[in-house]
């Protein structure tokens, strides 16, 4: 491999960002579907409602766990090997949630959901995929251009899922069917992929820091904690969302449609969250990313109207954007090069592990923390600040630091 095919070139990332694009589209459909009926479906499994949003939680700590795996297999193997298995990880665990839905089996479910999870961390790297062979001027909009996929994943997910979720005997079995067609075909889009494999590293070649040592690095540091606290806020809030509507007196036709305007907040702003980057800087942008999670919060305590649901879905889906796409660009200008598959697995093994707390959280502060569903959905709101408050002080302490330090 030479230097040459290792340079970035921005006519290469503009293709692979299109590949990604796509995959983001067509793959990532399926997890908007999951996440609007994953809940409800463990809710009729579960013998105690206080375990229904657990299946979501296992999709999130099987994304945990696989996250230094996969980010190993890319490191030797290449990005393409890694999005294949995602692909192949999220097809298989589709089947077996599907057979846990027929045979009427929460453990079977939730196995399929664990499996889901090796999907959800392999469409984590898209983002990092984007930046590999772009310049650094191109970078923070190749990033961002692939998050925007996810706006026709917004559309696409909860739409399947009005026409699968009661289009069989058994509820939602026809969407979890749907999820297993979505990885099978979007499978393919990976051949198109044109990423080189990781050199392999010579005697002399530098070794880059240890994991404690680039945790140690300030502004690893707070961009890891950022990402952490916009995803896991977001997964806390939007896991808890359909139980929310439905137990408000809402349909759940009305829960796909908040979902759908959630996910559109999350990923249209990506058409100029790189811009906005380029031109106010990264940490700015963070800041108001974790401004506008904390209006989300604010919204969604004011009432229980479907107006409400609406708005504080909307706020929460753009803050995230900011929140986790500055966070993600901070960090991909972090480290080298050759400490790119130890820190980028490290990174989501943190974020991931976050976003598990935050999911097991929310169906214990849905369900039993009152006596009614509006006074969970107060709870899992409440359950922000000290999070928001955290990332608020980490990047205010960044921003302060002499730039020379």
């Amino acid at each position: 491999m030479t230097d040459t095919a290792l340079m970035p070139d921005d006519r290469r990332a503009r293709r692979n960002v299109a590949v990604l694009v796509a995959a983001q589209a067509v793959l990532g459909a399926q997890m908007p579907m999951i996440f609007v009926v994953a809940g409800l479906a463990g809710q009729s499994l579960a013998s105690n409602i206080c375990f229904a949003t657990l299946p979501i939680s296992l999709i999130v700590l099987g994304s945990m766990l696989s996250a230094t795996p996969v980010s190993h297999l890319m490191q030797t193997y290449g990005r393409r090997a890694g999005f294949m298995l995602g692909a192949g990880a999220g097809a298989i665990g589709g089947a077996i949630g599907a057979y846990g839905l027929y045979v009427a089996s929460f453990p079977i479910f939730l196995l399929g959901s664990l499996i889901t999870g090796t999907y959800m961390s392999a469409q984590g790297f898209y983002r990092f995929a984007a930046a590999d062979t772009a310049s650094d001027g191109f970078r923070p909009k190749a990033i961002s251009y692939v998050m925007a996929g996810g706006l026709l994943s917004a559309i696409i997910g909860p739409q399947l899922v009005k026409l699968t979720a009661q289009s069989m005997i058994i509820p939602f079995l026809g969407t979890y069917l749907a999820v297993i067609a979505l990885n099978l075909g979007g499978a393919f889009l990976f051949l198109l992929l044109d990423i080189p494999k990781p050199p392999i590293p010579s005697e002399d070649a530098p070794r880059g820091r240890t994991r404690m040592e680039l945790l140690k690095t300030p502004r690893i540091a707070v961009a890891v904690i950022c990402a952490m606290v916009a995803y896991a806020l977001m997964n806390l809030v939007m896991t808890s969302t359909p139980l929310a509507v439905v137990g408000c007196g809402f349909t759940e036709n009305n829960a796909a449609d908040i979902v759908t305007a959630h996910v559109l907040a999350m990923y249209v702003p990506s058409f100029f969250t790189g811009h906005l980057i380029a031109r106010f800087g990264v940490e700015r942008i963070v800041a108001t990313g974790l401004l506008i999670l904390a209006a989300a919060g604010a919204v969604a305590l004011q009432g229980i109207e479907i107006s409400n649901f609406f708005a504080a879905l909307i706020l929460l889906g753009l803050g995230w954007n900011f929140g986790f796409i500055g966070a993600t660009t901070m960090l991909a200008g972090a480290h080298a090069p050759h400490e790119r598959g130890r820190m980028q697995g490290l990174n989501d093994l943190l974020v991931f592990g976050g976003v598990t707390f935050a999911s097991l959280a929310s169906g214990g502060l849905m369900n039993c923390s009152g006596g009614d569903a509006e006074t969970g959905w107060t709870a899992v709101n409440l359950a922000m600040a000290p999070f928001l408050a955290l990332a608020g002080g980490a990047l205010i302490w960044l921003m302060l630091r002499p730039k020379d330090a």
